[in-house]
């Protein structure tokens, strides 16, 4: 719920400086809006969130004065950016200034009734794609799926982040996203898919922004990776599938901490 609340809230900034949509593709859909963003009303911030660890703020935009440390996807408001540096001020009240390429407000929506991908720096939409789903993609993900067991290979939904990225990929590349995360570990635990020591692995790795543990009846291994078909067909375990082309512009655009929100 905590991640839930945050991206809501990133979602909902005004951002600067938009990342052009004709740099990423020149699809007419791009000026579509996804009613999701459009509901949201304009708090009037600048929310970013540090994509870098150990990132600092300094007194000065000149690197040599450190102030404060800064937490791994700490939302932060940016209020200008000149000259490669940023200055900010964090939730706690630290002002200062942060390496430009430290923040980002980069984020991904996934929509599984839509069956499309949308990238967003802001509420600026940049890119949006068809994908693939896995092969049960109305219902949401409650535990590992097997061959046996088809109908739980399905995409999970709530708020995420790439928690890694696969240039290896046995699907091109893959964005590997922290599921199952706390409130999929709560869950678990209530209905005794998992056991204490798995829930505690699980919340700890959420904590620490780390990879969960996913070798547990929760499953895991879920993706955004190419090998897509463009067709918005269903037949993953559960990952969400794009093109190639596709996904080298999403691997571009995205880093490790990046929020992506997949809704029914």
């Amino acid at each position: 719920m905590r991640l839930l609340l945050f991206a809501l809230a990133l979602i909902a900034g005004s951002w600067g400086c938009p990342l052009a949509a004709q740099s990423l593709s020149n699809d007419p859909a791009l000026a579509t809006q996804s009613p999701s963003a459009a509901r949201l009303t304009d708090i009037g911030s600048t929310i970013h969130y540090v994509v870098t660890k150990g990132a600092t703020i300094y007194t000065e935009p000149d690197g040599k004065r450190p102030y404060v440390r800064l937490r791994f996807r700490e939302p932060v408001y940016v209020l200008s950016t000149e000259n490669g540096w940023s200055r900010i001020h964090t939730q706690d009240g630290a002002r200062g200034y942060i390496d430009a390429s430290d923040v980002s407000n980069v984020w991904i929506w996934v929509s599984k009734h839509r069956k499309r991908v949308y990238l967003y720096r802001g509420l600026a939409l940049v890119l949006e794609v068809p994908a693939d789903f896995g092969y049960n993609a109305i219902l949401d993900k409650e535990k590992r799926g097997t061959e046996a067991n088809p109908d739980h290979w399905r995409t999970p939904e709530g708020a995420f982040f790439v928690v890694r990225k696969n240039p290896y990929s046995q699907f091109y590349k893959a964005l590997l996203l922290n599921y199952p995360n706390a409130e999929d570990a709560e869950r678990g635990l209530r209905t005794g898919l998992i056991n204490e020591r798995q829930y505690e692995s699980i919340m700890r790795a959420d904590e620490t922004s780390s990879v969960p543990p996913m070798n547990t009846a929760l499953g895991g291994y879920i993706e955004i990776h190419g090998d897509g078909t463009g067709r918005a067909a269903n037949w993953t375990q559960g990952c969400v599938a794009v093109r190639n082309d596709h996904l080298d512009l999403l691997w571009e655009a995205v880093s490790v901490g990046t929020p992506v929100i997949i809704e029914k």
